[in-house]
C-alpha cells in the first residue's frame, strides 16, 4: 500500500474517531440540555428581561467547567462562557428570548398557557439549549483529545427587536474570534448559504394639546392625527421604494378616550431591505414623513431608533462544511405519537410551504435570500459566520406562531435541537483540526465585505434599550 493511501486512511480514521467522540458527548448530556430547553420554554421571558433563562444556561455551562462573564456589553442578561485556551477561538451563539402574546401549551390546538403572555414562537428556548450542549460537548472533546483551542458560548439576549448581538459586536466581544457558529429552529433541515434583510426600527412619538373633543376641538391639536398623517404618507411612499423593501408599523398608543383630543400618540416602524445603505435612506424618508406630519397637524414629533441589524453575510466555505455533515446525519423520524401531533398541527396551517414528512429530508443546497432580519448579521460582517436550520417544528409551519410554541415544548422540538447540537459540535471539531478551513473562511469574508469596509452599527451609539419590552 502506497504512503499517500496510508496517510489518507489514517486521516479518515482520525476524522471518524473525532466524530464518534464528539457525538458521544452530545448524547451523554442530551437529556440535561432538553431539561434546560423546557425550563426556558416555561419561563418565556421577553428581550432584555430573560433573567431566569440566562441564569439557567449559565448554570448548565458552569456545572461543566466553563468560566462565566456576566453583564457584558452593558446588558444584564448577556454573558460569555469560555473553556479551553489559546487559538483557535470558536464562538457559538445562544439566543433565549420569547415573543409577546403567543403563550401556548404543548398541544396541537390553540390553547394559551397564560392568556396574552409571551411564548417561544421562534424556538429560542431550543436555540440556547442546543448551543450550550454543543459548547459543552466541544469543551469535553478538547480536553479529552488535548487539541488546542477555546470554545466560547455567547449568551445573546433580545434578538427579537432588541439587537442584543449588535451591542456585543460594537463592544468588540467578537474581535478575537476565528469563526462563529449559530443555528435557528425551523420547519426544515437546511444548511444552504443565505442572507437576510437589513433592518432599522424606530418609535415615533407625537405630542399634541388635549382638549374636549366636542366642546373645544379648535383648542386641541391631535397627536393621533400626527400618527395617522405619517402613516398615510408612508403608505403612499410604498409605490416608490425598491420592490424588495419591507415597511411595517403598529400604533402603540392612540390616545385615551374618544372625547379627548389625544395629547400623546406613538407609532412603531420597521424598515427592511437586503442593502443596509438602502435601509438608511428609507428610514430617513420615513422620518421625513413624520416631520411633515407634525408640521401639518400642529404637533411636535420626536423619535427614538430602537434597533438596527446588518444583513447576514453568507460564507460558502463554512456552509459547504455544515451541509456535508447535515447530510451525513440526515433528517428526523417521528414516533407514532409525534406523527399524530404533527398531523393535527398540519390541519391548522394556512397554505403550508412544505409537506408533512419533509422533516426526514435535508433541503437542497442553494443560495437563499431570507426576508426576515437578525442581529446575527452584524456578527457575520466582523468574523466568518455560518448558520443552519433544523426541523424543530412541523413542516410548513410559519414562524412566530402558536404552532411553533407547541412543537417547541415537546419531543418534536427536542429532536430538532439535538440534531442542531450534533451539527454544531461536528463543525467545530473540523475547525479545530483543520486550520486551512478557517483561513479560507476569512479570505471569503474579506472578499465579500470589500477592502474598505468599516463596521458602524445601524443603531448608532445609543445604549441597549433594556426597557423596550416594558
Amino acid at each position: 500500500m502506497g504512503k499517500s493511501i496510508c496517510m489518507l486512511l489514517a486521516l479518515a480514521a482520525g476524522a471518524a474517531a473525532a466524530e464518534s467522540g464528539i457525538l458521544r458527548y452530545v448524547e451523554e448530556s442530551g437529556d440535561a440540555a432538553v431539561s434546560v430547553a423546557q425550563d426556558i420554554w416555561g419561563y418565556a421571558e421577553l428581550g432584555y428581561l430573560e433573567e431566569q433563562s440566562s441564569r439557567r444556561l449559565q448554570g448548565f455551562l458552569k456545572d461543566r467547567g466553563f468560566a462565566i462573564e456576566t453583564g457584558v456589553a452593558g446588558i444584564p442578561t448577556a454573558f460569555l462562557a469560555s473553556r479551553g485556551s489559546g487559538k483557535p477561538v470558536i464562538g457559538i451563539l445562544a439566543e433565549f428570548d420569547a415573543l409577546p402574546g403567543l403563550s401556548q401549551a404543548a398541544v396541537p390546538h390553540r390553547q394559551p398557557r397564560v392568556e396574552d403572555a409571551p411564548g417561544h414562537a421562534c424556538g429560542h428556548n431550543l436555540f440556547g439549549a442546543a448551543s450550550a450542549l454543543a459548547a459543552a460537548s466541544v469543551a469535553a472533546w478538547l480536553e479529552e483529545t488535548g487539541a488546542g483551542g477555546t470554545v466560547r458560548l455567547y449568551g445573546t439576549p433580545a434578538e427579537e427587536g432588541g439587537s442584543g448581538k449588535v451591542y456585543m459586536t460594537r463592544a468588540g466581544l467578537f474581535d478575537d474570534v476565528d469563526v462563529v457558529l449559530h443555528w435557528h429552529p425551523s420547519d426544515r433541515n437546511d444548511a444552504s448559504p443565505s442572507s437576510s434583510n437589513a433592518n432599522k426600527s424606530g418609535r415615533f412619538q407625537f405630542h399634541g394639546i388635549a382638549a374636549h373633543a366636542a366642546s373645544a376641538p379648535d383648542r386641541g391639536r391631535s397627536a393621533l392625527d400626527g400618527v395617522e398623517a405619517m402613516n398615510f404618507m408612508v403608505n403612499l411612499m410604498r409605490e416608490h421604494v425598491p420592490s424588495d423593501s419591507r415597511i411595517h408599523y403598529v400604533i402603540t398608543d392612540g390616545g385615551d378616550a374618544p372625547n379627548i383630543v389625544p395629547e400623546f400618540a406613538e407609532v412603531y416602524y420597521y424598515v427592511r431591505n437586503p442593502d443596509p445603505e438602502v435601509v438608511k435612506r428609507l428610514f430617513e424618508r420615513v422620518a421625513d414623513a413624520a416631520r411633515a406630519a407634525a408640521l401639518g397637524t400642529g404637533t411636535r414629533m420626536e423619535y427614538e431608533v430602537m434597533h438596527g441589524n446588518y444583513p447576514v453575510l453568507p460564507n460558502e466555505v463554512l456552509a459547504k462544511q455544515v451541509d456535508a455533515h447535515l447530510r451525513e446525519l440526515g433528517g428526523l423520524e417521528y414516533s407514532p405519537a409525534e406523527q399524530a401531533f404533527a398531523e393535527t398541527i398540519y390541519q391548522t396551517l394556512i397554505e403550508p410551504s412544505l409537506e408533512l414528512g419533509s422533516q426526514a429530508r435535508v433541503q437542497p443546497y442553494v443560495y437563499r435570500q431570507r426576508m426576515g432580519s437578525t442581529d446575527v448579521g452584524d456578527v457575520s460582517w466582523t468574523v466568518p459566520t455560518v448558520g443552519f436550520g433544523t426541523a424543530t417544528y412541523v413542516p410548513g409551519t410559519a414562524g412566530h406562531s402558536w404552532q411553533v410554541v407547541a412543537a417547541g415544548g415537546m419531543s418534536i422540538g427536542h429532536k430538532g435541537m439535538l440534531l442542531a447540537a450534533r451539527l454544531l459540535a461536528l463543525t467545530a471539531t473540523d475547525l479545530y483540526t483543520n486550520p486551512a478551513l478557517i483561513e479560507r473562511a476569512w479570505k471569503e469574508l474579506e472578499e465579500r465585505r470589500g477592502p474598505d469596509f468599516e463596521y458602524s452599527a445601524l443603531l448608532g451609539d445609543r445604549d441597549p434599550p433594556l426597557d423596550y419590552r416594558l
